[in-house]
């Protein structure tokens, strides 16, 4: 591989996969972001990386001091043994004696004597690996445009005369985008954050530029967190081939199975919409359990049930799923979605499927998934590479969408009924002046199903699918009304027309 082919890694997790391998290396790279975003995080996982590597790295600071840098190092728990560190002290002494007794303006000497003594120092040290933080002050420095290009300009000659990579971060002080060194620079990265309301910030880094390489485009979210950043790369589901073999996930219901249709086929993602405690999530548990029982490894992800409640409601139905959370068969997860980003749970999904061979998957709620995005315009787009990431890696998708109101006119905080495969709705109606549960199967794409609305049970005894009810209209709306003569409905006496 020859030198320009050559890549230097980054260090940080999940960056060299949208980056192909890494960095280019040799080149002059921009670091672009507004101060909070981790650039400096960035910086010291990639020189620190290049000091695993065994690599020469320098890191010029004219922005922070070296103690600040030991800080930063010291809350990652990290030791910045191995990269040499020119600080602003150490330039501003070098300056100070250089500038003296001069007939030139004191900006010009500056810069002039700020760029010979970093030449010479790398001349000198010969780094792999630089990082120059900030050129805010060069800008300053230089006070026009012409002489801060200039100067980065001949910094990049330099540099690439000893084939060295180079990170430059900028904070975005000057007014607008520095187009400046935008345009002489091999690359860009691009570090964002949008402050939320409630919850964690959303930071987000994209590859504005790279000269002759491959890269992923789009926003990819990272974190901050002890140890540094972490890159979750944007999901592409068309670098995921479909392969597997189409079976079939039972419930362990029989009826409840002959409604879908035989139950719900392997690649397929399956909708269960209906109000709040109309049996979604214990019609989601059946399947979990079911997967379990047959020794597929199913992982549920709660949104919004705490798991003591969770392990106690399926206790109650005759679900053992803590047994089988314990025997490894089964991960359940509680979510927060005011404490993570978007790509890291796609990100924890991909890595159950491809890493622990997950074969079903169920996301409860996705009320608590669309608070987990900060842009709902783009919830669908997200989960349709979701969904067809899991799809073609034959995972039975299992999604529980609470529907706003309990009766009447219902709606939802997002339409992703055209997404699913499968939809299983479920309702409330009323007889003898009881609240009673109904269930159906709106449509299912992967073969047939039974059009008829049937009463669903929940006792201690498990779940019941009842027969048809043929003498009840309007059910479905929410607001039905009994129109037979004599009909049995579970666990009621029989009905007679008023």
């Amino acid at each position: 591989m020859s030198k320009t082919q050559e890549q230097s890694q980054t260090g940080v997790p999940g960056l060299d996969e949208i980056l192909y391998g890494g960095l280019p290396a040799g080149r002059l790279y921009l670091v672009d972001g507004n101060p909070g975003v981790g650039k400096t995080t960035l910086a010291l996982q990639f020189l620190l990386e290049g000091v695993r590597r065994g690599e020469r790295c320098l890191y010029v600071t004219l922005s922070e001091t070296k103690a600040e840098l030991d800080s930063v190092a010291d809350s990652h728990g990290w030791t910045l043994e191995g990269i040499s560190i020119i600080e602003l002290s150490q330039i501003e002494s070098a300056l100070t004696t250089r500038s003296q007794n001069t007939l030139f303006q004191p900006a010009e000497v500056e810069l002039n004597n700020l760029s010979k003594l970093l030449l010479e120092q790398i001349s000198e040290l010969k780094p792999s690996r630089l990082v120059l933080d900030s050129l805010s002050e060069m800008r300053l420095l230089a006070q026009n445009p012409l002489r801060y290009r200039r100067q980065i300009l001949t910094f990049k000659q330099r540099f690439s005369a000893i084939d060295c990579t180079v990170l430059l971060l900028d904070d975005r002080s000057a007014v607008g985008p520095d187009v400046q060194v935008q345009s002489i620079v091999h690359g860009m990265l691009t570090l964002s954050i949008i402050p939320l309301k409630f919850g964690i910030n959303r930071r987000y880094l994209s590859v504005t530029k790279l000269r002759g390489a491959r890269f992923r485009e789009g926003n990819h979210d990272y974190v901050i967190n002890r140890g540094g950043i972490t890159l979750y790369p944007r999901l592409v589901a068309a670098d995921y081939p479909a392969t597997f073999t189409r079976t079939t996930a039972l419930s362990g219901n029989s009826e409840l199975d002959k409604l879908i249709g035989g139950g719900l086929d392997a690649g397929t993602s399956n909708l269960l919409m209906g109000p709040a405690g109309s049996g979604k999530s214990t019609v989601a548990s059946l399947f979990v359990h079911a997967a379990a029982e047959r020794g597929d490894k199913a992982m549920l992800f709660a949104f919004d049930e705490s798991l003591h409640t969770l392990y106690q409601r399926t206790r109650d139905l005759g679900l053992d799923l803590q047994g089988h959370v314990e025997s490894g068969r089964l991960t359940v997860q509680q979510v927060d979605p005011a404490e993570i980003a978007p790509g890291e749970l796609s990100n924890k999904i991909v890595e159950c499927v491809e890493k622990l061979g997950v074969r079903m998957i169920v996301l409860d709620s996705l009320n608590g998934y669309v608070n987990a995005m900060p842009q709902e315009d783009f919830l669908s787009l997200h989960l349709h590479e979701l969904l067809s990431f899991l799809n073609q890696r034959g995972v039975v998708t299992i999604m529980v969408l609470a529907q706003q109101g309990l009766i009447g006119a219902m709606g939802t905080p997002v339409d992703v009924s055209y997404l699913a495969d499968t939809v299983i709705l479920t309702r409330f109606f009323e007889a003898r002046g009881e609240v009673r549960k109904a269930i159906s199967i709106i449509k299912k794409r992967s073969g047939a199903h039974e059009t008829a609305i049937r009463e669903m049970l929940m006792s201690r005894s498990g779940i019941q699918i009842g027969r048809p009810l043929s003498d009840f209209e309007g059910v479905l709306t929410g607001v039905p009304r009994f129109v037979g003569a004599n009909t049995q409905i579970m666990g009621g006496d029989p009905l007679t027309r008023a």
